[in-house]
């Protein structure tokens, strides 16, 4: 790991520096490391996915040999069942004589036809089309975790659920208006009111809900105690959708609080989100206060320092004396990116720590390795926000600072990417036979190329290009949905079946993931690719217009990859519908106490 800290705080941060705006030269844009890094990157997603695609198909093909092989063995079933009845009655005898079978010596050799003498077989099945699945696991995690904590648990992701499918409804219909900007006439329907609907809602309802009851989980489970207060938890969860409900009408009807990105809620409604983390904080700490065990697990050391820092963010943002000129500037790419960096990922970071070892029934690769990205993520993630304003007015040394920093990012991404892949070492089996380990899979590799697709953005020469074009909104996805979602969902689809005992289909699950991650691709690459020649027409000097029209094809494959997007959350939500569908609760007696009553 000393070879990594030397490169990125010796050589890179003199790469990402050395470039001024007068150097800067579009003519060989292509040998950009910027460019080049980021061509990289994409190709690692695409040839992961090939893996995990022809790991699948391979899986496929030996089910259907196995079929094959099946319907040949019942097919001579079915010539003993279509015997005469003397022919059964003398099988029969056979079976009654096996009862008071003994040993002779010879049974490892001879000539005898083989038969079943000792009456093993007890069941035959003339259906070969029908699929054969091995028995899973029983899991005690039912009987051992409180109902009221599984409700929590339950109620915080079917709410979250409720807000991404209405989100990207939303998100659909205005990447549907870049084609036809005519679909409608009314205010409360236009593009710039209901933008930070789409955006808001995915973030503090789908992403920040899930979170929080998937968090509720961890909490409890690695502190080896019972949650501090439910009633705490329900009022968290009332309060955050009632901020999204009256933020999203606020913001339909045109009041918001001006241009700030992922703030446009007016500091009353988001008052709301605010007291919501203060109590979940207060839930989360003394959870974990009163464990039962010595150790705080590296899941709680993530969890608790999102909360903090989101608080003082929500604190901030919203500050009178920010919110004009230049220091408005700053604190917006402090608040954007803290919002991304030190709310989602790093309490999603904290989740994946818990539900990616204990779905593969093995510990975190490295302790130390968690402990390392936490502190360094502590470290760097606080000063990159000013790279979206580089050659803006702000100074040229807050610039160079938040490059610097943005470089600093890959010690704790690099340590969590290794950290992750390492546990799944010598799991790659689970590919075949479930959709968790491709989800946390995909996840992980979208948590190294997203930030490191973001580093290499903060160069000078790649933002001079990209800087207000649309590849910022595919680098966006690429991160909060690649990442977060694809975390998220990895992280619900290994625990809500223990819970409930009910496991999805399987092949529902997959269409879930492969529409998600082809819908997520198409989206990410066309705006890509749009956003590069959108913002090379900027620096020619071509007309605007010009790079509307441009922008039209991509804009084509945006909507393509949003209705794919959008149609796998339809059967997410189905999937957790049918997990969580008259699950039985479990009421059991343990010494004259109920289980909601005794520890997780």
């Amino acid at each position: 790991m000393n070879w990594l800290i030397v490169l990125v705080l010796g050589i890179l941060p003199q790469l990402a520096i050395s470039q001024n705006k007068g150097s800067i030269s579009t003519e060989n844009w292509m040998s950009s490391p910027g460019i080049i890094g980021t061509f990289v990157l994409i190709a690692i997603v695409m040839v992961v996915a090939a893996v995990i695609l022809l790991v699948k198909l391979n899986s496929y093909i030996d089910t259907l040999k196995q079929k094959q092989h099946d319907k040949n063995k019942m097919a001579f079933d079915d010539e003993i069942i279509a015997m005469e009845e003397g022919e059964i009655d003398s099988i029969l005898e056979k079976r009654k004589a096996a009862l008071t079978y003994k040993l002779s010596g010879d049974e490892l050799g001879g000539e005898n036809e083989a038969v079943d003498e000792k009456g093993l077989v007890h069941h035959i099945d003339n259906k070969p089309n029908n699929a054969f699945f091995d028995e899973k696991k029983k899991t005690t995690l039912s009987i051992e975790t409180p109902e009221a904590l599984k409700k929590v648990v339950i109620y915080y992701v079917a709410a979250a659920a409720f807000w991404l499918v209405l989100g990207t409804t939303i998100g659909q219909y205005l990447g549907m208006k870049f084609v036809w900007p005519e679909m409608d006439h009314q205010s409360w329907l236009s593009f710039g009111r209901l933008r930070p609907v789409h955006t808001n809602m995915v973030f503090w309802g789908w992403s920040s809900l899930a979170m929080i009851g998937l968090g509720y989980f961890v909490i409890a489970r690695t502190s080896n105690t019972i949650i501090h207060s439910y009633k705490l938890a329900w009022t968290g969860w009332l309060l955050i959708n009632a901020t999204i409900i009256l933020g999203s009408l606020f913001l339909m009807a045109g009041i918001n609080n001006g241009g700030g990105e992922y703030r446009e809620y007016i500091w009353p409604i988001m008052l709301l989100f605010a007291i919501a983390l203060i109590i979940t904080f207060i839930n989360f700490y003394k959870t974990v206060a009163k464990r039962k065990i010595s150790e705080i697990y590296i899941s709680n050391w993530f969890i608790l320092a999102a909360l903090i820092w989101t608080i003082v963010l929500s604190i901030i943002g919203y500050l009178p004396f920010y919110q004009d000129g230049l220091g408005e500037t700053v604190i917006q790419g402090y608040y954007m990116h803290q919002g991304v960096g030190m709310w989602f990922m790093t309490f999603t970071l904290g989740l994946v720590y818990y539900y990616l070892p204990s779905s593969l029934n093995k510990p975190i690769y490295s302790y130390s390795l968690g402990v390392l990205a936490f502190w360094t993520q502590m470290l760097f993630y606080t000063m990159i926000g000013t790279h979206h304003f580089v050659f803006s007015p702000l100074p040229w040394w807050l610039q160079t600072v938040a490059i610097v920093f943005s470089v600093g990012m890959v010690i704790p991404v690099v340590a969590g990417t290794t950290n992750f892949l390492m546990t799944m070492r010598g799991s790659w089996n689970h590919i075949t036979k479930s959709y968790v380990l491709p989800f946390f899979l995909v996840g992980t590799i979208f948590y190294f190329v997203g930030s490191m697709q973001g580093s290499l953005q903060a160069f000078r020469f790649t933002n001079f290009v990209w800087h207000f074009t649309d590849f910022n909104v595919a680098h966006s996805h690429m991160t909060m949905y690649g990442i977060i979602a694809f975390f998220l969902w990895a992280s619900i689809y290994a625990i809500i079946p223990k819970l409930t005992g009910k496991e999805p289909p399987q092949v529902l699950v997959g269409a879930h993931f492969w529409m998600a991650f082809l819908g997520l691709f198409a989206y990410m690459v066309s705006l890509m690719a749009g956003g590069t020649y959108k913002g090379l027409s900027w620096i020619e000097g071509n007309a605007f217009i010009e790079s509307v029209i441009l922008m039209r094809p991509y804009w084509v494959w945006r909507a393509i990859g949003g209705s794919l997007m959008l149609l796998s959350h339809l059967v997410f939500v189905y999937n957790l519908y049918y997990m969580v569908k008259n699950y039985r609760k479990v009421e059991v007696e343990v010494k004259s106490k109920k289980v909601e009553d005794i520890t997780v």
